[in-house]
């Protein structure tokens, strides 16, 4: 009789005015989230977006961990992270099958749609007719890109362990470009850097690089650059079904989703965060946008934090339809 009286009273108090705060706030008392980023601070402007959303929802954020890409999957797939929101959906799908898969973790939503990769060069390059980059076959056009003296094309490529090296390697074996084009990788924005200032001089520049991010904000396609197609699509696990064509062009890589990447236990426990990750999407160009301002020098913790506050602020009611959906799923 007494634990009927304990459990009809708390069925009652749950009722009371007093207790709707919980239906708004489903973290409440829910394991620390656990996020996981990559090392590159361009990328954590909207994993900030999301954990504001899940404090908001009542969920302690436990301090943001940090790891280049593959790393990142396997700090998820291994337990040691509930989730990221940096998973390119085609690119790093061999990192997402090697760390696990779909026994241990979920690709949930679309959070950045259009991304886009591929390899660029100087407008007046490409004007004097260099528009494929199989082109770079020829001794004479790959020493137009030759920065080093070594006469081969210097391509500014990709930082192992990202996954798009893994694409860069596969193209310079299956376009023949392997005796004429050196990848040179190292920390991305010093190299990207260095070409960017032989660009300004007046210098032929070839590069790989994506968006959203700040490079196209500084070299500008279409103004500064352009750019190139491949002559065919090849992906180096042979997913060659995938969308590789910008206007028209076959840059050869996927267009791209970036999403949540999560682990299938911390989404059966969490519903509410789970339907907050499959609602929530976040304009590419916001995100460019917010990398640019890092390299003009908003590039602290504190000013990501402040841009992330801003940008929520600015889209309010977009961000609490997110809220109310989230808690909706936790009824």
């Amino acid at each position: 009789m007494r634990l009927f009286t304990l459990t009809t009273a708390l069925a009652l108090s749950l009722a009371l005015p007093g207790f709707a705060q919980d239906a708004d706030k489903p973290g409440v008392g829910k394991d620390p989230v656990r996020v996981i980023m990559p090392a590159q601070i361009e990328e954590h402007f909207h994993h900030y977006i999301l954990l504001r959303a899940l404090q908001e929802l009542g969920y302690e954020t436990a301090e943001p961990a940090e790891a280049e890409y593959q790393t990142m999957h396997i700090a998820i797939g291994g337990g040691d992270a509930d989730f990221t929101a940096n998973h390119w959906h085609a690119l790093h799908a061999a990192f997402y099958e090697e760390s696990g898969g779909a026994a241990v973790m979920t690709r949930v939503g679309a959070l950045i749609e259009g991304a886009l990769q591929g390899y660029l060069v100087d407008k007046a390059s490409y004007d004097a007719g260099i528009t494929d980059i199989s082109m770079l076959k020829d001794p004479e056009i790959a020493k137009r890109f030759d920065a080093d003296g070594d006469g081969k094309a210097d391509l500014v490529g990709c930082t192992p362990g990202w996954g798009c090296e893994r694409v860069i390697e596969h193209h310079l074996t299956e376009y023949g470009l392997r005796d004429t084009v050196t990848h040179n990788q190292g920390a991305y924005q010093a190299i990207i850097g260095d070409a960017i200032a032989r660009h300004q001089n007046g210098e032929p520049i070839l590069y790989y690089t994506w968006t959203p991010y700040w490079v196209s904000g500084v070299l500008v396609p279409g103004k500064d650059v352009e750019w190139l197609s491949v002559p065919y699509t090849s992906l180096p696990e042979g997913n060659n079904d995938v969308n590789t064509t910008i206007d028209g062009k076959n840059v050869g890589f996927a267009v791209e989703t970036v999403g949540v990447l999560a682990r299938n236990d911390f989404l059966d426990a969490n519903p509410a965060a789970k339907k907050l990750f499959e609602v929530a999407k976040i304009p590419i160009n916001d995100v460019s946008a917010q990398a640019l301002e890092i390299t003009n020098g908003a590039n602290t913790d504190e000013a990501i934090w402040a841009s992330a506050d801003k940008w929520i602020a600015d889209h309010r009611e977009t961000f609490d339809g997110w809220l109310a959906e989230a808690r909706a799923a936790a009824q």
